[in-house]
């Protein structure tokens, strides 16, 4: 009986590797040192019949591999008295012939000193360790796989290149880190795959990477190898001093805006805009109606089109659906230059629980908390991040970090805040599980914004996270050194509630004290934080109706109170928000499958809504007295807040010192009011410089002439004062002429 060569695989690996069973294939599949003049070569191959080992650099024939298991194991003793040399495989099935390189032969892929800062939760751009990386190693071209797995018997990469067979490429663990990496040789850019795992009970799951840098485009699944080119920006300027761009003291007013349903194209069966066609019309469009900021719902790739985003799996990879990420760099580049910011919402908050997602990752809860008190969100049926998790923490600042470094966002607005400060959050009680102090707050998630925002104002060169915080938890805006959470801003989601549940009011009603006091008490708060005054997606959709919709009214005074409420809006402390359609009234519901309503502009009406937004805009952005001081109470000064009778509301906006003061009157009523007399801080010429009621904007033109003067005559507190024309359902800003 022939004695086994030194250190062949016996039956029983051999087995575990036809299985796909064995954890650490590297120690039997390879090539191996037996002594000092043999090498042995194994390779499990179930697609050829005959291995021939070739010498990598001189071509030279090194020996055959000899077929020891009928479903493709085949092992070799080689004679070599220089020690391992690089190999490939010549391959022969029938009459196929063909080559390929060993992923076996290459050594280990990531540097201990990644690994050790992966283990401790520190890696801020793990992204270039982890996920799918098409690098040449050793001049053989390939793609680099690693996944974060620390609880799986086995992870494989499946694809399209070995036909979805998880036994034939197991990668190698490195253990103790969780981590598990393999060179795949042969594997380029637009390559399909995904993680086939065994879990820690045995169970076979096939995961989509969590790090990928692209997808399949919905409903597909998998994840791409992408390899990026070197872009060519065009924005440095703009980065270098986009911090100016979203100061306290700066004009901000931002178009949100839906990707898939901002413009579709009808002629080619209702297809969605691609990234160079909205960077084509989109900022054009901005441009033109004078939004300082674009703002765009969620872009990571997510299975359902219906969650506009809010659920994403794939967190680095933007979605497939409007075109590559170049193509997303080159809209981001081209608003910038343009002068225009980008924000992105951002959504760590939550994950759906699709089967090629981050839920039960490894087989173990090593994305989500493991009590269903605290891993599931009971309102969107999903799964809640386990933020006590230092490795989770890395992903998603990391994943922030990402954003802003490789497309070069300027801000995330962090999406369900509320959600994530708060144990008890939309639970009942017994439904969820208190804090170490018998508390709701959710202290873990607490750390990790404050280590999110942290990390973002050390490395994120000037872009800055926005909170979409629907309560009145204390300090979100404050600084981190001042024991504030570190937003810069907070979305006014009080002051949008208040403002259209009084437009939405019979105006007989809107003089009742509790009524009138909807106006008035977003002013108690308003300095409080840095405010982003918002009308949003989240209020134009689930049968809650359109803004047009929402004001009371037959059709005319629907379109009056809307251009009152945008003019509102802009005079208002806080920087502003408006969602797409809102500037030219939309009059349905924002339905995220179809384009908005175009064709509405040719209608004066519409058109005049758009204009005045238009030149609210523009007014804003050329006004200090606007938008200089929005976050100091010295901003903003009450002329008259108590008229309930007339639902009449006058204010003042300074700017600093030589920044001057503009004047707004707000009539809330569908009744002019005629010789209106309020007290103003100056006597001479005041300007007319918006009245929502003008005839350009689709009003009745009832106004002030475009001018109106200011008398010594003493009005309450006041010494001089001015005799208004107040249009019905109008408001006017009014700005002292220049001496």
């Amino acid at each position: 009986m022939p004695r086994k060569p030194p250190h062949f695989s016996g039956s029983e690996s051999v087995e575990s590797i036809i299985r796909g069973a064995c954890r650490d294939v590297s120690k039997i599949l390879g090539m191996q040192e037996v002594d000092e003049n043999h090498l042995r070569i194994q390779a499990f191959l179930p697609h050829a019949d005959s291995v021939m080992v070739i010498h990598s650099e001189t071509g030279r024939e090194m020996g055959r591999l000899t077929r020891v298991h009928a479903a493709g194991f085949f092992t070799g003793l080689l004679e070599s008295k220089t020690g391992p040399f690089p190999y490939r495989f010549r391959l022969s099935q029938r009459q196929y012939k063909w080559e390929c390189d060993d992923p076996y032969r290459f050594p280990p892929l990531l540097e201990e000193a990644d690994l050790i800062r992966i283990a401790k939760g520190e890696h801020w751009e793990i992204d270039h360790c982890l996920g799918a990386h098409a690098h040449p190693m050793d001049g053989v071209p390939g793609t680099r796989f690693a996944v974060f797995a620390p609880q799986a018997s086995r992870v494989s990469i499946v694809g399209d290149f070995n036909d979805w067979d998880g036994r034939r490429n197991p990668m190698r663990p490195r253990e103790p880190f969780g981590v598990w990496e393999l060179f795949m040789p042969g594997v380029i850019s637009g390559a399909f795959y995904k993680f086939e795992i065994i879990g820690r009970y045995g169970e076979y799951l096939l995961k989509a990477d969590p790090y990928a840098r692209y997808s399949q485009k919905p409903p597909e699944t998998a994840s791409v190898v992408w390899h990026d080119q070197t872009f060519d920006w065009h924005d440095e300027a703009w980065v270098r001093n986009r911090s100016r761009t979203h100061a306290a003291d700066a004009p901000v007013a931002i178009y949100e805006v839906h990707p898939g349903s901002w413009k579709r194209v009808p002629e080619e069966n209702n297809r969605m805009l691609t990234y160079l066609e909205l960077a084509e019309e989109l900022i054009a469009y901005v441009k033109e109606m004078g939004f300082t900021h674009i703002e765009l719902m969620p872009l990571a790739e997510h299975p359902y089109s219906g969650s506009w985003g809010y659920q994403p799996i794939g967190l680095f990879s933007p979605t497939s659906r409007f075109g590559t990420p170049d193509q997303l760099r080159t809209f981001v580049d081209r608003c910038h230059q343009e002068r225009i910011g980008v924000i992105l919402d951002w959504v760590p908050g939550h994950f759906p629980k699709d089967p090629h997602g981050l839920g039960n990752f490894d087989g173990s809860f090593l994305y989500e908390h493991s009590d269903p008190r605290k891993n599931w969100h009971q309102d969107w049926k999903t799964l809640i991040y386990n933020y006590g998790r230092l490795e989770v923490q890395n992903f998603l600042i990391a994943n922030a970090l990402y954003w802003i470094r490789d497309f070069h966002f300027d801000a995330l607005r962090v999406d369900a805040v509320a959600s994530m400060l708060r144990l008890d959050y939309s639970r009942r009680d017994g439904d969820w599980l208190p804090n170490e102090h018998g508390g709701n707050e959710n202290l873990e998630a607490i750390e990790f914004i404050r280590k999110l925002n942290h990390n973002i104002e050390e490395r994120g060169l000037g872009a800055v996270t926005i909170a979409e915080e629907s309560t009145s938890w204390p300090q979100i805006t404050h600084p981190l050194h001042e024991g504030g959470l570190g937003f810069r801003y907070k979305w006014n989601l009080g002051w949008m509630h208040d403002v259209l549940d009084y437009l939405s009011l019979d105006p007989i009603l809107r003089s009742h004290p509790y009524n009138h006091n909807r106006i008035t008490f977003g002013l108690v708060y308003a300095f409080n934080e840095s405010f982003i005054l918002v009308l949003s997606h989240d209020e134009v959709v689930h049968l809650k109706k359109s803004l047009l919709s929402k004001m009371f009214g037959e059709r005319p005074q629907k379109f009056a109170q809307l251009r009152l409420l945008h003019t509102f809006m802009y005079a208002h402390p806080g920087k502003k928000l408006l969602f797409m359609g809102g500037e030219f009234g939309q009059e349905r519901e924002w339905n995220h499958d179809v384009s908005l309503d175009w064709h509405l502009v040719q209608d004066p009406m519409h058109q005049g809504v758009q204009r005045l937004v238009a030149d609210l805009n523009h007014f804003y952005v050329a006004t200090p007295a606007l938008f200089q001081q929005d976050r100091l109470a010295s901003g903003f000064e009450w002329i008259q807040s108590n008229d309930p009778e007339r639902s009449v509301f006058a204010f003042i906006r300074h700017g600093r010192l030589s920044a001057g003061f503009v004047v707004v009157v707000c009539n809330f009523t569908p009744v002019p009011r005629h010789r209106y007399r309020i007290g103003v801080p100056r006597g001479g010429l005041y300007l007319e410089k918006i009245n929502s009621d003008a005839i350009d904007y689709g009003g009745g033109g009832m106004g002030n002439c475009g001018r109106v003067m200011a008398m010594a005559t003493p009005w309450n507190e006041w010494s001089y004062s001015l005799e208004l024309e107040l249009p019905p359902l109008a408001a006017l800003i009014l700005e002292p002429a220049q001496a």
